[in-house]
């Protein structure tokens, strides 16, 4: 099976911001969660900011790899 270089840099890319948002959301649930397991309202707030900020980053990852053809 031959694979070219820009689809593996395009996974290998696409697979770390993934991992950085997982990160990001096990990050917040240990920093704001309560002894029930459930967030708090500033957690809630943390969590939707990093899906914001995972939208955002995947769009510039898009378009950064777009261009590069």
């Amino acid at each position: 099976m031959n694979i070219e270089r820009e689809t593996v840099v395009e996974a290998g890319v696409s697979f770390a911001a993934v991992l950085v948002f997982i990160a990001a959301v096990v990050g917040v649930g240990t920093a704001f969660g309560t002894d029930g397991g459930n967030l708090s309202g500033t957690g809630g707030l943390a969590v939707l900011g990093a899906v914001v900020l995972f939208i955002a980053v995947m769009t510039g990852v898009g378009y950064w790899l777009s261009s590069q053809e």
